[in-house]
């Protein structure tokens, strides 16, 4: 894992958001020698973010019809 400096990561940032896809490599960035912020390699995991929301669709016969007041469960 790679630490830098705020100052060093504003001049140069492009290069070490570069190195942090490429390499998969963490960064940690630090403000007078204390981490403040960690950049990581983005992993999408589509499956384990849609998880919590499998059988919760509920099917609508004309979404595109208004709603009445009566068939809105929250004003109940």
């Amino acid at each position: 894992m790679q630490s830098v400096s705020k100052s060093k990561f504003k001049a140069k940032a492009l290069e070490y958001l570069r190195n942090v896809e490429q390499r998969s490599e963490e960064l940690v960035i630090t403000d007078h020698g204390r981490p403040v912020a960690r950049v990581v390699p983005f992993a999408a995991d589509v499956e384990g973010m849609l998880a919590p929301f499998r059988g919760t669709l509920i099917a609508y016969r004309e979404p595109t019809e208004p709603v009445g007041e009566g068939d809105w469960n929250a004003l109940s």
